[in-house]
C-alpha cells in the first residue's frame, strides 16, 4: 500500500525550509506511509508504541539528540515534548523533525507554541482523483486503505471499526470526555442534513444537551477531521448575509455509511442525499490540494438571506473563485454565481459537474469536470524523487 502521494514534493520542500514539519490529517490516511516515502533513511518512533512512548516520556532529549533527522508518529500524545523538541533544534541548525498527527488543535496548538517560527503545516487529505479513480473515491470514500490495501477491507466494516476508534479511543486521550453513543448520533444528524446551515438550538434540543455542549461536540469532530465547519463569507456589500456555518461529514465514504447507502454507483445515484454527497467529495478533494499547493488558501461559502447561493468560495493565491457544484449535466440556475460575482467584483466563476468537455455557459463562467477545475487551478503539484 506504499503508493507515492501528491504531496511528497511539497513535503520535502517544506522539510528544507523548516527545522520542524508537521503533516496533519484524519487517522488512516496515510501520514506515516507519505513520511516513509518522502524520507526512507529517517528512523521513526510511534508514539502509539508503548516501548516508543515510554522511551521518550522517560527521556525525551537523550532520545531525540540520538538522531539527526526523526518522525515523530502520533505526537499529539505526548505534547510535552514539543518545548524539548524547540532545545532539540535550536542546538545544531542541521537537525531535522517530522511530527505526525491526527488531532488537529492538540497537535497545532502546542507546536505553535513551542516551536513558533521553526515549523510548518501541512494538512493531508484523502486520495485524490489525480492518484486514483474519481469514481471509486466518491463512492468509497478518500482513504488509503479501502482502495489500496491487500486484501482489499469491506467498506462497512472498515468505517464502523474506523468510527469506533476515533470515538472510543482517539477523542477520550485528549481529554475530551464526550460519550461515544452521542457523538454518534450527532455525526448521523449531520449527515443526514448534509452541507445544511448549522442550527445548534434544534440540534441541542434532539440530543438533550445545551447550545454551547453541541458547540464543542462540533469542536471535537471537526478537531479529529470527521467534520468540517464551513463559514460563510462576510463583505460589505449592502446586502443580509447568513451567518452560520455549514456542516458536512468530510469522507462521502464514512458519508455514505452513516447514511445506509451501499458502495454501488446505481444506490447513490437513486438516494435524496447524491448531490450532498457529489458537493462534498468536489470541495473535500478541492480544498485537500488547495492547502497543498498554497498554505494561505481559505473556503467559504456565500449566500444572502434573498436566496442567492454559491457552494465554495476559494481564496487561493489571493484571488477569490467561485464555484457552483452540480450532480448533472444540464446547466444550472446561475443567479448566485453571478450576483456573487458582480457584489464582489470578481473575474471568473466555475461550475463543477460530471461533465466531459468544459462548457462555456456565460462569460467568464464555465463548466467543467472535478479533474479539469484542478488543472484550471493549478492544483497538481508536481513529483519529486524522494531523497
Amino acid at each position: 500500500m506504499n503508493r507515492a502521494r501528491l504531496a511528497t514534493a511539497r513535503l520535502i520542500e517544506l522539510s528544507r525550509r523548516f527545522p520542524a514539519t508537521a503533516i496533519l490529517g484524519p487517522r488512516q490516511i496515510g501520514k506515516s506511509t507519505l513520511a516513509r516515502l518522502a524520507f526512507p533513511r529517517w528512523p521513526m518512533l510511534d508514539l502509539e508504541d508503548p516501548r516508543d512512548y515510554d522511551r521518550l516520556r522517560a527521556d525525551p532529549l537523550f532520545v531525540l539528540e540520538q538522531h539527526r533527522r526523526l518522525v515523530l508518529d502520533e505526537a499529539q500524545r505526548l505534547p510535552d515534548l514539543f518545548s524539548i523538541a524547540r532545545v532539540f533544534l535550536d542546538a545544531d541548525p542541521r537537525r531535522r523533525l517530522v511530527l505526525l498527527g491526527s488531532a488537529a488543535p492538540a497537535l497545532t496548538r502546542g507546536l505553535s507554541e513551542s516551536l513558533t517560527g521553526r515549523i510548518a503545516f501541512l494538512e493531508l487529505g484523502p486520495v485524490s482523483p489525480l492518484e486514483h479513480d474519481a469514481e471509486k473515491l466518491w463512492l468509497l470514500g478518500g482513504y488509503p486503505r479501502v482502495h489500496w490495501a491487500r486484501p482489499r477491507p469491506e467498506p462497512a466494516a472498515f468505517y464502523a471499526s474506523y468510527l469506533r476508534t476515533s470515538l472510543e479511543q482517539d477523542l477520550p486521550q485528549l481529554g475530551l470526555g464526550f460519550a461515544a453513543p452521542r457523538l454518534r448520533v450527532l455525526l448521523t444528524m449531520i449527515a443526514g442534513s448534509q452541507g445544511g446551515i448549522v442550527n445548534l438550538s434544534e440540534i441541542a434540543g434532539s440530543l438533550g444537551v445545551s447550545h454551547h455542549t453541541v458547540s464543542s461536540m462540533i469542536d471535537a469532530l471537526e478537531g479529529i477531521y470527521l467534520v468540517r465547519r464551513l463559514r460563510p463569507y462576510f463583505a460589505n456589500v449592502g446586502k443580509r448575509l447568513v451567518k452560520a456555518p455549514k456542516l458536512y461529514v468530510r469522507d462521502p465514504g464514512l458519508l455514505h455509511w452513516l447514511l445506509g447507502i451501499p458502495p454501488r454507483r446505481t444506490a447513490l445515484l437513486s438516494h435524496v442525499k447524491a448531490g450532498a454527497s457529489y458537493e462534498t467529495f468536489c470541495i473535500e478533494q478541492i480544498l485537500s490540494l488547495a492547502g497543498v499547493a498554497d498554505a494561505g488558501s481559505e473556503a467559504f461559502f456565500w449566500r444572502t438571506h434573498a436566496g442567492a447561493e454559491v457552494d465554495l468560495l476559494l481564496r487561493l493565491r489571493g484571488e477569490i473563485v467561485p464555484i457552483e457544484i452540480k450532480l448533472g449535466t444540464r446547466p444550472p440556475d446561475l443567479r448566485g454565481v453571478t450576483a456573487c460575482m458582480t457584489d464582489l467584483a470578481l473575474r471568473r466563476a466555475f461550475v463543477v459537474a460530471p461533465v466531459g468537455e468544459p462548457v462555456v455557459l456565460r462569460p467568464r463562467i464555465r463548466m467543467l469536470g472535478l479533474g479539469a477545475l484542478l488543472s484550471e487551478l493549478r492544483l497538481a503539484p508536481g513529483r519529486r524523487s524522494p531523497r
